[in-house]
């Protein structure tokens, strides 16, 4: 199982590589128009995915033992997404043994200050205003 999810999260982190790398080359990141960006299932997609963020945070927020790392992920989460949220499980698979159980990863609490997670949301935020700058 360790194995799957190893691959699955790789797969999700790769894809969104790819489609946030197609999608800034074809347009700016907040270079959505209008018509789209007030639509209201942009508005309700929108909201859905933010409040899966908030909702994996709250797992991420009870394994780290830091605030420093709790906050950080939760701000790399928030501007990043999915890519941040596939990191963080990546990191939490390759803790465990290939063998080792799902309860560990889900489970186990994770000390220290967070540096990637500290890195993750500094980049976010690098990219958010370098996106609003445009």
């Amino acid at each position: 199982m360790i194995t799957f999810l190893r691959g699955l999260f790789i797969a999700i982190l790769l894809s969104m590589l790819w489609v946030t790398t197609w999608a800034s080359l074809h347009c700016p990141l907040f270079g959505v128009p209008r018509e789209v960006f007030t639509h209201p299932w942009f508005i309700a997609t929108l909201a859905d995915a933010y409040w899966g963020f908030i909702t994996f945070s709250v797992w991420v927020c009870y394994k780290q033992t830091a605030w420093t790392a709790r906050i950080a992920w939760l701000l790399a989460i928030l501007l990043l997404g999915n890519v941040a949220m596939s990191l963080y499980c990546l990191v939490e698979l390759f803790q465990v043994p290939r063998d080792g159980r799902v309860a560990d990863v889900l489970t186990a609490p994770r000390p220290g200050v967070g540096g990637l997670g500290i890195a993750l949301a500094a980049a976010g935020l690098a990219v958010t205003l370098l996106g609003l700058a445009q």
